[in-house]
């Protein structure tokens, strides 16, 4: 797929992860639409970009706004070619502990957030882009999806994100069978431990400590490393029906 002139919707795409895609999206020549629920970043990062950047304010469980992002990235020059989903939360609990079992409610909109909400994303873009006229490769679109090792080398107290985690890497073979004759393909990234917001909140003697786990390279992830390996996949044609470990080689322990 030739990034350049085609539409691009990333799902998550005001922070971390996704702000890190967008960017590099943006940089190769493609028009990108930042969906995310954050309207007061997503808009800031949408006029930093300029031309080419469009901000839609939505919740990847939200059926309706996620159609509006999709349909805005369709509209674009080019047609919605590329999507990437990055959205999701976290949350550490037991399955039961001192304070009784898992709180169900939470685990629920874990589920809900970070599997259905892949899912959400996934088959509204293969939708659009069953519509567009295939490449002279025969391919329409590249959906990406972001996993996490945490669904292989799931740790105490995270047993609905890994969980949550799994499921997106179990539906990527049978999306991509499922897309195969539409010319369409579904890859996923499973991430290992990233310097992303989500760690920035914690001392600077922990984030070391954490980059220190990972064999090597032994430091935290960086952001542009895993947009370099969305616009890979992207780019490669081969690449289709896989989750791809992005870890420095980590296995992470049960605590």
């Amino acid at each position: 797929m030739n990034v350049e002139g085609a539409s691009a919707l990333v799902a998550g795409g005001a922070s971390g992860l996704g702000e890190a895609t967008v960017r590099a999206l943006h940089g190769a020549g493609a028009s990108v639409v930042i969906a995310d629920l954050n309207s007061e970043r997503g808009t800031e990062l949408a006029g930093e970009l300029g031309e080419r950047a469009s901000f839609a304010e939505a919740d990847v469980t939200d059926t309706d706004a996620v159609k509006a992002a999709v349909e805005a990235a369709a509209e674009a020059e080019g047609g919605l070619r590329v999507s990437i989903c990055c959205a999701g939360v976290g949350w550490a609990q037991r399955v039961t502990g001192k304070q009784g079992p898992h709180d169900l409610d939470i685990y629920t909109k874990v589920i809900s957030v970070n599997l259905i909400g892949t899912f959400n994303v996934l088959r509204l873009a293969c939708e659009a882009m069953n519509d567009n006229e295939p490449g002279e490769d025969g391919e329409r679109g590249v959906c990406v999806n972001t996993a996490s090792i945490a669904a292989f080398d799931g740790q105490i107290g995270q047993a609905a994100y890994a969980s949550s985690k799994a499921g997106v890497a179990g539906l990527t073979l049978p999306a991509a069978r499922d897309m195969a004759t539409r010319g369409i393909r579904v890859a996923t990234i499973a991430p290992g431990t990233f310097d992303t917001p989500m760690l920035a909140a914690l001392p600077q003697e922990r984030r070391d400590a954490l980059g220190a786990e990972i064999p090597f390279p032994s430091r935290l992830g960086e952001p542009h490393e895993f947009a370099s390996l969305a616009l890979e996949i992207v780019r490669n044609q081969m690449i289709n029906g896989e989750t791809i470990r992005l870890d420095g080689a980590l296995r992470m322990p049960p605590r």
